[in-house]
């Protein structure tokens, strides 16, 4: 069984006042757009958010398959975000993915799925993509906990415990990632264009 696991806990301080989760990306919110993307190539949905965004999230994702996962201390960061998320999934193979990447790839997913073993991560431009990859849920559980016990927030250091097999690819087009208003006219355009 594969889940696809979005992480849209963070609080969005480059983007502004509002949640970048909802803000609309090809006529939707993006999340839904990203949690569209994962869906497709897995079996269940998680969707982790902190508390105060239940109610946006829920909205946004209305009439999606999906199961919230709630951070229990929120703005801990993508490692705790990742945890609490594998703590409610239930595939062995778990495609992460940040919920500010609206261009995530389906079909690189699948690739990622072929290779994992403890995780899968992509690399582009010399640089690991570890919020658009795939783990082992429990290696990855494992990896998040001790990073966290460690006093660490650092996918990095979670990473690190994982011995990932590293899957190279020509374009970093499906890691475009929106962090301020301007990302999000970039990535409108991109799709438009």
């Amino acid at each position: 069984m594969r889940t696809g696991l979005v992480l849209a806990g963070g609080h969005s301080t480059r983007f502004g006042e509002a949640d970048k989760s909802v803000a609309a990306v090809d006529e939707q919110p993006m999340v839904r757009r990203v949690a569209e993307r994962v869906d497709s190539v897995t079996d269940e949905l998680v969707v982790n958010c902190r508390d105060d965004q239940r109610v946006a999230i829920t909205e946004a994702l209305d009439g999606l398959d999906y199961r919230l996962a709630v951070d229990p201390i929120p703005d801990e960061g993508p490692v705790a975000g990742m945890r609490t998320g594998l703590r409610v999934a239930r595939g062995d193979a778990v495609a992460v993915v940040a919920c500010d990447m609206p261009l995530a790839d389906p079909e690189l997913f699948e690739r990622l799925f072929e290779q994992v073993d403890t995780a899968a991560v992509p690399r582009a431009d010399g640089h690991l993509q570890p919020l658009h990859a795939v783990y082992g849920r429990h290696a990855a559980r494992f990896a998040c906990d001790r990073t966290l016990a460690n006093g660490s927030r650092r996918l990095a250091d979670a990473l690190a415990r994982l011995d990932p097999v590293v899957v190279d690819v020509a374009s970093a087009d499906s890691f475009t990632n929106v962090n301020t208003k301007d990302d999000l006219v970039v990535v409108r355009g991109i799709l438009v264009g």
